[in-house]
């Protein structure tokens, strides 16, 4: 038997939600959090625009919430819409109390607008908040004897008393690769957090690291969770497109501070697609820019702020404004080019208001989670948000717990058998297999859709995946065939969801279905062999699931 490190706490996952949740924890658990890079390689430290939360005395919450709502195209859950909106001061006050530096002026705290609010409430450091939340936690996190943190590690999959044939479902733990030695060991743990992040790299332009391969996702489908809502995947308007630029992105924050959209002739073209023009939520500007590439047969658009004075640019975006001009880019005298790119990941593995997933003992939160907060189209900086406020509650749920859900001492992980596989001399057929299936997701799953595209886009991750389950069966594992597996699963599972939805409703648009329907309803994918928890009960604190389901 495998001689498992043992912890009261496994967090999967190294950035704002994993973090949050094991500082709220530390206290009182043994924690190991697994950073499968670097801690600051993950989506948190790139993100730049802010938190959204209801702090000026003018805002109110019932003004955030529908917002949210109607970003959200009417998808939205409104109990967690209200879990996180209303729990959102207490969420920033605690970021504060933890050290973050964000952005003053003489009122005290600089709150700035961005596309979808009716309101200025989003609370930043400069221009780089999510470094700045990160920077504080990961110190914080370094500094607490309870966290262990083990970077280059990537889980593999996860650990369940039903995988090992026992009696009673419950998550008990992982296998997880150091991909440096190469060496795979069991984490042992009554409590497993997924706080993977989202799945953005399915596609070939995205404005998130190598990492974002949705890892969480797929293992908890892998373990018999139920996926929702997986077709609506974000696509930030505004990429920097440049061709040394790898996925930089230019903030929703610009456009908030007055930057417009322009052709490349100069003239502006949001007003014709809706009448908030630059500040309309993500998916009309996504859309309308995708639309006038395609119509146009340019590159890309510009976004231009060149017309603020230079001191207030520099002052609001400084990290914006020194990166353009490694690039030979004055953005106080020229327009930005910019493109659509893979964003976030508005689907995810059901969770409820605690993190709760179906499988007792594994928690779901961040992007890696669908809460139904975001609904159909994520409303700008409501991301961190969510981090933040349902790290907080699954801590308190956790601390909650009885002894019994505590302790998994008696239980015996097997070793990780690599008895009948080799090392692989044959690595291109991974690269070629990532390459492919990202060029084929961003043809036809992107911004517009199809069902013809889609049906060909299921033909090619059919094959594809049965590539890679022989790959996977034959040879050693790495951390490019972990993560090319989780891609190819989270990719279907898009598909499936895109395929589902027989409408169009905010970030999912097809040409065949271009209205919406009369009723709201989430796409839920249930694997073969689920079973309802009696642990679990959603309905508790959400509407009802739809009926719209598929094995």
């Amino acid at each position: 038997m495998t001689e498992a490190k043992n912890y009261d706490v496994l967090v999967i996952g190294s950035g704002a939600a994993g973090l949050t949740l094991a500082l709220q924890l530390a206290d009182s658990a043994r924690i190991a959090v697994l950073s499968k890079s670097t801690l600051q390689a993950g989506a948190t430290w790139l993100a730049q625009g802010g938190i959204a939360a209801v702090l000026d005395p003018e805002d109110n919450c019932e003004s955030h919430i529908q917002d949210t709502l109607v970003a959200g195209a009417h998808l939205s859950r409104l109990p967690a819409i209200e879990h996180t909106i209303r729990n959102g001061p207490q969420a920033i006050q605690w970021l504060i109390e933890q050290g973050v530096p964000f952005t003053r002026d003489q009122q005290g705290y600089h709150l700035t607008r961005e596309g979808g609010h009716s309101h200025r409430r989003i609370i930043h450091a400069a221009d780089a908040t999510g470094r700045a939340v990160h920077e504080v936690l990961i110190r914080n996190a370094l500094a607490h004897a309870n966290i262990d943190i083990y970077e280059q590690h990537i889980a593999i999959d996860l650990i369940t008393r039903r995988k090992l044939g026992l009696a009673g479902n419950r998550c008990i733990g992982a296998y997880v690769l150091h991909h440096i030695t190469g060496k795979v060991s069991a984490f042992k743990a009554p409590i497993v957090i997924l706080a993977t992040g989202g799945a953005s790299k399915a596609y070939l332009y995205t404005s998130n690291n190598d990492g974002t391969t949705g890892d969480g996702i797929a293992m908890a489908w892998r373990a018999g969770c139920r996926i929702a809502n997986m077709e609506f995947n974000q696509f930030h308007p505004t990429c920097l497109y440049h061709p040394k630029a790898k996925s930089f992105l230019i903030t929703e924050a610009v456009r908030g501070e007055g930057g417009v959209l322009k052709l490349p002739d100069g003239s502006r073209f949001m007003h014709k697609f809706d009448s908030r023009e630059e500040l309309a939520p993500r998916d009309i500007v996504a859309r309308a820019i995708d639309h006038e590439m395609k119509r146009l047969g340019c590159d890309c658009v510009y976004l231009d702020i060149s017309h603020k004075p230079a001191v207030f640019i520099k002052e609001h975006f400084p990290t914006i404004y020194q990166r353009c001009l490694e690039y030979g880019i004055d953005i106080t005298r020229e327009p930005i080019p910019v493109v659509p790119a893979a964003h976030y990941t508005c689907g995810g593995v059901i969770s409820n208001e605690f993190g709760g997933t179906d499988i007792p003992g594994l928690y779901a939160i961040g992007e890696t989670a669908f809460t139904g907060l975001h609904g159909a189209n994520r409303l700008a900086s409501n991301s961190l948000l969510e981090c933040v406020v349902y790290g907080r509650s699954a801590a308190q749920h956790i601390l909650t717990l009885p002894a019994s859900e505590l302790s998994i001492t008696t239980v015996q992980i097997p070793d990780w058998d690599e008895s009948q596989v080799t090392d692989s001399d044959e690595d291109v057929i991974i690269s070629h297999n990532w390459d492919e299936l990202r060029r084929f997701m961003w043809d036809y799953v992107g911004i517009v859709r199809t069902t013809k595209r889609l049906e060909r886009a299921k033909h090619r991750i059919h094959l594809l995946k049965q590539e890679i389950a022989e790959y996977y069966s034959n040879y050693k594992i790495s951390r490019d065939l972990i993560e090319l597996r989780n891609l190819a699963t989270v990719a279907e599972l898009i598909i499936l969801c895109a395929m589902q939805r027989r409408e169009s409703r905010g970030l999912h648009f097809t040409k065949d279905f271009p209205g919406q329907t009369t009723e709201a309803s989430d796409t839920i994918i249930t694997p073969v062999n689920f079973t309802w928890p009696d642990s679990i009960r959603y309905d508790d604190v959400s509407k009802p699931l739809s009926n719209d389901e598929t094995h």
